[in-house]
């Protein structure tokens, strides 16, 4: 099969910038030469290798986020032709162009593609998404998950923290504290785990707080979009079945 003439092909990028967390946003074009499999990643690269845009003006390098480049840390999410996903598995050659790329709007900006996520992360401390040691670790082995249980809770823990599922989420914004549909799912994981389930009735007291379960309007949008296929709202149906057997619980006496 012949090879392809990439010879002085250009890939056109418009990128939303922005200075600090106080200046307005803007947005700047740049253009690289093309090369096959390159994805969002090696293609921001390239712009910072060479800050010129697309009028031949010096401009400052853009920042984003990246680490793992393999879809399991989560950091280089943003929105990517509009839609919020990882950079890392953004393939040009399937990306329509020119190639818009924008920070996620759910979380504040930092610098240009770089937000702040501490949104997503206090909604995990809140309803304790860890498994707490209480020197349990002394006492050996504990007990084990039956298989089929397993199984599930691993999809759940796949998680990567990306902030996806927030930005695609109508019901996450800045006039709104819902905690959003991964902290709800990690509430699911951690109450199942034999020594995690502890602390079961604290999460789930929390999730009937303010900006809790009831925040969600099951626009599904979540499990749409996240990247690890999780079962976001599988997660949600159950948590809203337990908080309604906790409430039960509760009035009960029980």
């Amino acid at each position: 099969m012949a090879e392809t003439n990439t010879a002085g092909k250009k890939v056109k990028f418009v990128i939303t910038r922005q200075d600090s967390p106080e200046s307005k946003s803007y947005t700047e074009e740049f253009e690289i030469p093309y090369r096959p499999n390159m994805n969002v990643i090696s293609a921001l690269m390239e712009v910072q290798r060479n800050p010129t845009n697309a009028v031949g003006t010096k401009t400052t390098p853009v920042c984003w986020d990246s680490n793992c480049l393999e879809e399991v840390c989560g950091a280089c999410s943003m929105v990517i032709n509009g839609k919020p996903r990882q950079a890392c598995t953004a393939l040009i050659d399937k990306l329509e162009q020119p190639v818009r790329i924008a920070p996620m709007s759910t979380f504040p900006v930092v610098r240009d593609l770089v937000v702040n996520r501490e949104r997503m992360f206090n909604a995990l401390k809140k309803v304790k998404a860890w498994i707490p040691i209480d020197g349990t670790y002394d006492l050996g082995p504990g007990p084990r998950m039956a298989e089929s249980k397993r199984q599930w809770a691993y999809e759940l823990s796949k998680c990567m923290t990306c902030g996806v599922c927030l930005e695609s989420c109508p019901n996450v914004n800045d006039k709104t504290s819902f905690i959003g549909p991964a902290a709800i799912s990690q509430v699911r994981l951690f109450n199942a785990h034999p020594t995690g389930e502890m602390n079961a009735d604290e999460r789930l007291d929390t999730l009937m707080e303010d900006g809790g379960i009831e925040g969600c309007g099951n626009s599904q949008n979540c499990v749409r979009s996240c990247p690890k296929g999780i079962p976001l709202t599988t997660s949600i149906a159950a948590m809203n079945r337990d908080t309604t057997k906790h409430l039960f619980k509760k009035w009960l006496g029980m």
